[in-house]
């Protein structure tokens, strides 16, 4: 589906069961021609139920709740004063309890693979009451992690700080449209879509899947990167417990990276898709 009516099954298989982390590790394998650097090995944590991704939406707005705004939020007069099928409203919506969980989540990731820091991104000093309590909410829940430095940065300035120097960061915490931008530019320094694989992850319940998604134009052709796939279901066996196969599967993929034999047409090759599975499959 496309268009303003489409509504994402994936968005709402995260609300329905609760899947409020999405993990999205962005590790630059060694040898793999299109890392913007050698080395960079990050973690992104993203709300993954609330936020402006929440779907609470208005086009046209109703009468009614252009009234109510008009009454409680100065700033939105001017809005007030449209035709109600000239401006749409969509609803930032953070909770205390949301914004709690998945900077606690990502504290404790920190805590357990001894990474040394966890920067919180906001965007605080303009969206102060949504992302105010992001903030504050992550404020508190460091103190639970002495051992761990908490630092925070604006998602704007962040964007360029992370091209810049992207070693300068370890573990990553955002709400979910922020956690969304800054996880496809980590993607991208370590490679790509081809290689960016994700989890989400609830109480009981998880789901993992590669972050491109659908491909539409590359269907029938055999072409697109397997990879991130490939460590999509090495994050599910990490999730079941299956440690030591999670850690063949990706010794795996990181033999055939560095030798460099088998690249699909994003790493600048010629391999099918059923090419790199191969080579892959039988590193096993």
């Amino acid at each position: 589906g496309k268009g303003l009516t489409y509504r994402s099954p994936i968005v709402r298989m995260r609300q329905l069961f609760d899947l409020y982390i999405c993990l999205r590790p962005c590790k630059a394998y060694p040898g793999n021609p299109i890392n913007f650097k050698e080395g960079i090995n990050l973690v992104v944590f993203r709300e993954n139920t609330e936020d402006l991704y929440a779907g609470v939406e208005f086009a046209p707005v109703p009468t009614e709740l252009a009234e109510t705004l008009t009454k409680l939020s100065k700033p939105f007069a001017p809005f007030a004063k449209l035709p109600p099928d000239q401006y749409a409203v969509s609803c930032k919506i953070n909770t205390r309890a949301g914004s709690e969980r998945i900077v606690r989540a990502a504290f404790e990731f920190a805590r357990k693979f001894k990474r040394k820091k966890v920067t919180v991104v906001h965007k605080a000093n303009v969206v102060r009451a949504t992302d105010g309590l992001f903030l504050e909410c992550a404020k508190s829940v460091a103190k639970e992690f002495p051992e761990i430095q908490m630092d925070e940065a604006n998602i704007d300035a962040l964007t360029m700080w992370l091209l810049k120097n992207p070693f300068n960061y370890d573990v990553l915490v955002a709400p979910n449209l922020y956690g969304d931008i800054i996880s496809d530019l980590c993607a991208q320094m370590v490679g790509g879509l081809g290689f960016g694989c994700s989890g989400n992850i609830g109480k009981n319940l998880a789901v993992f899947e590669p972050t491109h998604g659908s491909a539409p134009k590359y269907a029938g052709q055999y072409k697109v990167n397997p990879i991130a796939t490939i460590l999509a279901a090495k994050m599910m066996l990490e999730w079941l417990g299956e440690i030591s196969k999670a850690a063949m599967l990706e010794l795996a993929v990181e033999q055939v990276i560095k030798e460099g034999k088998v690249r699909t047409y994003d790493m600048g090759g010629s391999a099918s898709t059923f090419d790199m599975a191969k080579a892959i499959a039988a590193k096993l």
